[in-house]
């Protein structure tokens, strides 16, 4: 009889085990003197609670107070912890240590990275949005910056508004990869694709300042060698599949965090989950 699939929302308990020993320790406020009645408030939620919590809202897209209460209790409670883990750096250490797994298992594909952005909306953003270009300046959206490997899977995220030009974060996008590569032997060893968004004096310093070789083609052109070669797939769309597979992630389609570094956040955990379905394994850890 076949295994039942599980739903995209949830935490396998192989996907735990990796989990766990990142999770942040609860640390006292200092000076702050604690009075518990016997028997009065609430034991604090199970980690593995919060997280799977945490991973429904990102998977569903559901807002927080939306939680249902009868598997996670207060919502409330939920996203305090969520704000708590972000600002301990849980998420990001999630998907370093995603990356690390993928690299020692199946090595990651440094030699031909990608960079992009893409925007999306962003009706409550509070910070990093402003004018959409695409939807006549009218309204707010914000835009996520991303560099992949060979195979698409995410090696750095930067989030800005969605009037800000690709080429004008490249310095921080390059500088803010999240696992450092040894240097490559060779110089052309490490490739950078990028569309005609990055076609600028400026830009190509930057590029070459990293030890890339830059490769900046335009789409048109892209499509006119496609239909010429249709067996010829242009190495920089795994950026473009990567930010299709962020899009799969509900809460990250349409940004309703108020704050960046919620936002953030979330991002860092996609990312995260991403990194854990590239590892070859026998067992599919992350579903959906």
């Amino acid at each position: 009889m076949a295994t039942k699939r599980l739903e995209s929302w949830v935490v396998s308990d192989v996907f735990w085990a990796r989990v766990e020993p990142l999770v942040p320790a609860r640390v006292p406020v200092a000076r702050k003197q604690y009075l518990r009645k016997p028997g009065a408030g609430r034991p604090p939620k199970p980690a593995r609670q919060v997280f799977e919590a945490i991973v429904y809202v990102l998977r569903t897209g559901c807002q927080w107070k939306a939680l249902p209460k009868e598997r996670f209790g207060s919502a409330s409670a939920v996203h305090k912890r969520f704000l708590e883990w972000e600002r301990a750096g849980f998420f990001e250490a999630l998907w370093k240590a995603g990356l690390a797994e993928y690299d020692e298992m199946a090595g990651i594909a440094w030699r031909w990275q990608s960079i992009d952005g893409a925007m999306f909306k962003a009706p409550l953003a509070q910070e990093a949005v402003g004018p959409n270009p695409t939807d006549r300046g009218k309204k707010r959206g914000s835009k996520r910056h991303l560099l992949v490997d060979g195979r698409g899977v995410p090696l750095s995220i930067v989030v800005t508004a969605a009037n800000v030009n690709d080429g004008k974060r490249i310095e921080q996008v390059l500088s803010a990869i999240v696992v450092k590569r040894k240097s490559p032997p060779l110089r052309r060893s490490k490739h950078l694709c990028a569309d005609a968004g990055y076609r600028s004096a400026e830009v190509s310093r930057i590029i070459d300042s990293h030890g890339y070789i830059a490769h900046v083609v335009d789409r048109r052109k892209e499509a006119d060698t496609k239909r010429r070669q249709p067996g010829k797939t242009a190495r920089r769309w795994v950026v473009e599949v990567c930010h299709s597979w962020f899009n799969r992630f509900r809460k990250l389609l349409v940004r309703y965090e108020k704050l960046e570094r919620s936002f953030v956040a979330l991002n860092h955990l996609a990312a995260a989950i991403i990194a854990f379905r590239k590892v070859p394994l026998s067992i599919n850890i992350i579903y959906g």
